[in-house]
């Protein structure tokens, strides 16, 4: 997880901010600002810590953002608006440009879902033909940029 390496200290402002960020009376929103929140750490801290993607992939969750999902939570109150260029502090995240909130954290969802599903059913990841690296990298970059949106 070298990746992570370049961006753990803007990664503590981000976790700050989320922090700060849930004092909301939107129950749905807290939960999913906070999903993000807790998710963002768990990278942070499987760096610090030489963590190996099974024990990461254990670690992430989200619940939060389904049970939004059974009450037809609108997404996009996260933050309105689309993902801008200014928004984008990583050149690999230049695909998202507009983007809602929403359809960002429905992409994290789906991808969380799959990092499970491929555990699972291969016992553990060192057996699966994934590339791992890449799609945790991927949802960590994700989940980077909704939370510098959330920011903006």
């Amino acid at each position: 997880m070298d990746w992570i390496n370049s961006a753990i200290n803007p990664l503590r402002d981000l976790i700050s901010f989320l922090h700060k960020k849930t004092e909301t009376n939107d129950v749905q929103k807290r939960q999913i600002i906070r999903e993000l929140r807790n998710n963002l750490m768990v990278f942070e801290n499987a760096f610090i810590n030489n963590i190996p993607a099974d024990t990461v992939i254990d670690n992430l969750s989200n619940e939060s953002i389904r049970e939004a999902i059974k009450v037809n939570f609108h997404f996009d109150k996260i933050k309105p608006g689309k993902i801008i260029v200014e928004h984008i502090l990583d050149d690999r995240n230049k695909k998202y440009t507009g983007w809602t909130a929403g359809r960002l954290l429905d992409k994290i969802d789906e991808k969380i879902e799959e990092l499970k599903t491929i555990k699972r059913l291969n016992g553990n990841t060192d057996k699966a033909k994934n590339n791992i690296s890449l799609m945790l990298s991927n949802l960590y970059f994700r989940m980077k940029l909704l939370a510098e949106f959330i920011r903006s």
